[in-house]
């Protein structure tokens, strides 16, 4: 188990960039698409595809540390309130995967959407809306340096 941890971890911390890179331009593409009023293309179909394949391969990654290899959930499970007790434990256990979560559903439904609307305007207002919004939960959720549980920006095995 801690040598498919001490490979998951690097990868999820590596993986994290793939996603906040593809989400901003994806979110860019749909606000550009918005303010210059352009036709929905192939451009803009492959930006939010992309987000949301890094995006749930991370998520992916994430779920298997959080249930099987990291140590740090492991505890938090063994012990629910010590560990709501414990901030730093609290976000590992409840805080980061929800927001994760909550960005990966934002990033679905947007795509639905998307896929869903006619108008080149709608396709566009949808991506700005729902990549935007996924992007800042994305952010609010990472475990930053400089925070009490804070962690490197990558992690190398």
């Amino acid at each position: 188990m801690l040598l498919m941890y001490s490979f998951v971890l690097p990868l999820h911390s590596l993986i994290r960039w793939a996603v906040l890179l593809t989400g901003l331009w994806a979110a860019y593409r749909g606000i550009s698409g918005v303010r210059r009023r352009r036709p929905w293309t192939l451009a803009d179909e492959r930006a939010g595809m992309w987000f949301t394949i890094s995006l749930d391969t991370q998520f992916l990654l994430g779920l298997l540390l959080y249930f099987l290899l990291s140590p740090i959930t492991r505890a938090a499970m063994h012990d629910f309130g010590a560990a709501m007790a414990n901030p730093g434990m609290r976000f590992w256990a409840v805080e980061h995967i929800t927001g994760m979560f909550i960005a990966a559903g934002l990033a679905h439904v947007g795509r639905n959407k998307i896929h869903k609307t006619g108008s080149d305007d709608r396709r566009h207002r949808t991506a700005a809306i729902f990549f935007t919004l996924s992007i800042l939960a994305i952010l609010a959720s990472i475990p930053w340096p400089g925070l009490p549980y804070g962690r490197p920006l990558l992690r190398l095995p």
